[in-house]
């Protein structure tokens, strides 16, 4: 059960507190920047634990419950500090708010399909969701170390609101399956 890959996988639900906290402060440079470090060990491990589960053949319920949860409490922990910073504001909060609906939903639909015995495998459009979503809060994280850098800010907005229309796409294409299902 406590598989290496599954140890990875707690680790970045483990973290998430120590990420918001280096976050907490927006004028705190050095934070974002030790922030953004931890982010990336966290994308790290997020790789490396579903490497390990197929490569080692250890690929377990637990890892398959655990690894899309630690993914949505990352994403969505970040994009809640981000928004109460400012980093996100104005209008670009619509997108970060695409984002975390899109999340709930999808997971509420999975669940219910679950109940029904309904496997709906994860799309290769989604994993580019999940790797634009994290560019963008990586980039937003980062730009948050160099203010006086302003173009770094709107680049993570711009690859923000990639993320939010590939989000609208993939969520759409999952309960759309998901309807199917439903009378």
């Amino acid at each position: 059960m406590l598989t290496v890959p599954n140890i990875l996988t707690l680790s970045r639900i483990v973290t998430v507190p120590l990420l918001a906290a280096l976050l907490w402060w927006p004028g705190w440079t050095t934070g974002y920047l030790l922030g953004f470090v931890v982010y990336c060990l966290m994308g790290i491990t997020d790789y490396f634990d579903g490497y390990l589960a197929r490569a080692q053949g250890a690929v377990s319920k637990l890892g398959i419950f655990l690894d899309p949860i630690a993914d949505k409490i990352m994403v969505a922990a970040v994009i809640l500090i981000l928004c109460a910073n400012d980093n996100i504001d104005g209008v670009h909060m619509i997108a970060a708010l695409i984002i975390l609906l899109r999340e709930i939903t999808v997971s509420g639909l999975r669940e219910f399909l679950a109940g029904l015995q309904v496997s709906v495998p994860v799309s290769q459009m989604a994993k580019w969701k999940t790797t634009l979503q994290l560019l963008a809060l990586g980039t937003l994280i980062f730009s948050g170390g160099f203010p006086d850098q302003p173009w770094m800010h709107d680049l993570g907005i711009v690859t923000l609101w990639s993320a939010a229309i590939l989000t609208l796409v993939t969520g759409w294409d999952y309960l759309r399956v998901g309807l199917k299902h439903m009378d």
